[in-house]
């Protein structure tokens, strides 16, 4: 059994509305689709997190799916794998010191400077360091855990395919690899838009078996994206 576990495809980064695939993210998800079809990947069910941009990845994924005539799970919503509010913590980190350096240069747009802000404020969360957040690193955490283990059940020995995000995908991971939250921040920023990643329940619990794959990219560069 294998669950398959694909960060969304590009959102609409610096655009009034985030949670919007781009057409580079469009993009992305079809090639994806169509990698899988050629593998020979049939499911036996398809869970969203419930963003859009989950929903739009899906989308993207069907269509090749349905250009071959095969058929495909109509996706499932759990709530479980929905994003954790970035906007909430990334706007708290920036409100608690406005000054700060990290902060002043991410306002330069520069992707070092931004990842640098990234990693800063997730750090910070993590370490509850964010009071009045919708959601606390450890209440995040334990939402992921709990949907985790709902995946086994949906699997019936068969493969899942799921469409979340970085904070959620990354979280799993660190609870396989049973690594400290550094790591997860780490693993989180690593991950690229429309990656795949494997899991294996063994014992009860989720195994990695790969992270941040993009076979369906390969030879396209300007194809992997971060943000």
């Amino acid at each position: 059994m294998s669950l398959l576990l694909v960060r969304h495809g590009q959102a609409s980064y610096g655009a009034a509305d985030y949670d919007n695939l781009s057409d580079r993210g469009w993009q992305q998800s079809r090639r994806l689709g169509e990698w899988l079809v050629r593998g020979g990947h049939r499911f036996e069910a398809v869970v969203v997190g419930g963003m859009r941009r989950h929903r739009q990845t899906a989308e993207g994924v069907a269509e090749a799916f349905a250009a071959r005539g095969l058929p495909l799970p109509e996706p499932v919503a759990d709530p479980g794998f929905a994003e954790f509010d970035h906007h909430a913590v990334f706007s708290a980190y920036l409100e608690r010191d406005p000054e700060h350096p990290i902060a002043v240069a991410s306002r330069s747009g520069d992707p070092r400077d931004v990842g640098a802000m990234l990693q800063a404020a997730l750090l910070a969360w993590a370490h509850d360091e964010l009071p009045g957040l919708p959601e606390s690193w450890d209440v995040f955490g334990a939402r992921v855990r709990a949907a985790g283990e709902r995946l086994e059940s949906l699997a019936g020995g068969r493969e899942v395919l799921v469409l979340s995000s970085g904070g959620v995908i990354s979280r799993l991971a660190q609870i396989a690899l049973e690594v400290p939250v550094t790591r997860a921040v780490e693993l989180n920023l690593s991950l690229r838009n429309s990656a795949l990643s494997e899991f294996h329940p063994q014992g009860g619990r989720l195994r990695l078996g790969s992270w941040n794959a993009l076979p369906h990219l390969h030879g396209d560069r300007a194809l992997w994206t971060y943000y």
